[in-house]
């Protein structure tokens, strides 16, 4: 069964942390990794990027010189591609990108980011995130003390939004702070190293390993419900 190690915001090593074997210890899927960072990419694209063809270009209602006699090419219209300020010819317009992908599939992308995290030691678990006000120069003290992070890209994942946290790593250029309900495989790929609290653990045990709904991961971690409590009640039900 894999394990990290359990940091307080000082640096310090408080404890040893089982993690899920489901979601902590699987062979990463290289393939399913492609596949999803590819469509979640490619979900980003607007698609409006748009041209006029010679039919809505502006002007060009007259025959620009006569058909014979001048020792040009017969044209027909200023607005055809070849003139200056006609048309585009084979040019973008706007339409749809999108690449679905199933739900199992995300899931078990998401469960190699995570397990990869832990086997090169990418994965830094505090035993709490907190800051009592908002200040950018003790969030860079908490992240100067944690091992490894120093320089690096990190990611903060938290159990539920924390103004202060927010507000403190907001001006560091090397950190990001988001909920851990918008856990993505192209935010953990592009971080170093990965900062989440005990709790943010739990919850992300609990939706990729145990198959909770997102509320109800929420809720037991509010109500201080043991993740490995939850796995023993599934198993006995089977």
């Amino acid at each position: 069964m894999p394990s990290t190690t359990v940091y307080n915001q000082a640096g310090e090593v408080v404890e040893q942390l089982e993690l899920s074997e489901r979601v902590f210890g699987v062979t990463p899927n290289i393939a399913v990794l492609h596949q999803v960072v590819t469509a979640q990419l490619v979900n980003r694209r607007q698609g409006n990027a748009s041209t006029k063809t010679r039919a809505e270009v502006s002007g060009g209602n007259k025959k620009p010189y006569r058909q014979k006699g001048t020792g040009h090419a017969r044209q027909g219209s200023t607005r055809s591609p070849q003139f200056r300020h006609g048309g585009i010819a084979h040019g973008p317009r706007p339409h749809a990108y999108h690449h679905d992908v199933p739900k199992k599939m995300r899931r078990l992308a998401i469960r190699s980011v995570l397990s990869d995290k832990v086997a090169s030691e990418s994965l830094i678990v505090l035993n709490e995130l907190l800051l009592e006000t908002p200040r950018t120069k003790d969030m860079l003290t908490i992240l100067d003390k944690l091992p490894a992070t120093n320089g690096k890209k990190v990611l903060m994942m938290l159990p539920q939004r924390d103004e202060n946290v927010v507000l403190s790593a907001r001006n560091i250029a090397t950190a990001k702070v988001q909920h851990v309900s918008s856990i993505n495989v192209v935010e953990l790929l592009k971080h170093d190293y990965v900062v989440m609290p005990v709790q943010t653990v739990r919850w992300i045990e609990l939706v990729f390993g145990e198959g909770l709904s997102a509320e109800e991961a929420s809720r037991q971690i509010a109500e201080g419900t043991p993740a490995a409590e939850t796995a023993a009640e599934s198993s006995s039900e089977e």
